[in-house]
């Protein structure tokens, strides 16, 4: 059975918080209207172009973190790296990863997203510090929880219909039934299963204190119940 939501440090290092955010790639300050044209496809070679455009906004952002992260949490030198190959960079810490990436959205070129990624967060305490919460406040809406050994879409589908909302606890999903949409009462996210990994979809972002406390209300509701595909998910 899942583990209680009162101990967030026994699940924490198997979560990834995420963050985005957009922008029309003509508005990097990279690129040069003159001499550039927008992307129309996403390949090899418009993703190096906008590797080029994006490397030193992405280089001052990462920069930006470098300082704040070990202004905030009194890390010396030896305790944190930065290491920049746009378009990504990560800033590895004795306690978490920052990644930060750039790329083309499939469905319009023109338009780049960013990604920042905090994960491997060594220990569950770290997400209850002040300055850390600080740190990253605003910055995510989303937790990717892995799967350790996966599950069926369907039979978790199967085991909420036969809660019939039962705890709280509904479910949607397309006819191809390759994802699946849980909703847990009370909590204002939304629980994106694929059968690899569970993402909660936040409507706003907040800081990973609030996202990890919603997240052990989602694990409480599953551990609840007595199906063991649902209890046996996270």
């Amino acid at each position: 059975m899942a583990k209680s939501a009162e101990h967030p440090h026994q699940f924490v290092s198997r979560i990834s918080l995420v963050g985005r955010s957009h922008g029309a790639v003509k508005t990097l300050p990279g690129f040069r209207k003159q001499h550039h044209t927008v992307p129309d496809a996403v390949n090899a070679a418009t993703s190096a172009f906008l590797g080029k455009l994006c490397a030193a906004e992405l280089a001052d952002e990462g920069e930006k973190f470098f300082q704040q992260a070990k202004a905030a949490l009194g890390y010396k030198r030896t305790d944190l790296t930065l290491e920049v190959a746009s378009p990504a960079a990560t800033l590895a810490t004795k306690d978490f990863s920052l990644e930060l990436a750039y790329g083309l959205e499939a469905a319009d070129p023109g338009r780049y997203v960013v990604t920042r990624t905090l994960h491997s967060l060594r220990h569950g305490e770290l997400v209850g510090r002040p300055e850390f919460n600080e740190l990253f406040a605003g910055r995510f809406a989303g937790i990717v929880f892995s799967l350790t050994k996966g599950t069926r879409v369907e039979a978790v589908i199967d085991a909420v219909e036969a809660r019939a909302g039962e705890g709280g606890l509904t479910v949607a999903y397309p006819s191809d039934c390759r994802h699946c949409v849980l909703a847990v009462e009370g909590v204002e996210a939304e629980v994106i299963c694929d059968g690899a990994t569970l993402e909660m979809r936040f409507p706003r972002p907040g800081a990973p204190r609030e996202l990890v406390e919603a997240f052990a209300a989602v694990r409480s509701a599953f551990a609840l119940t007595r199906n063991r595909v649902l209890a046996g998910l996270l």
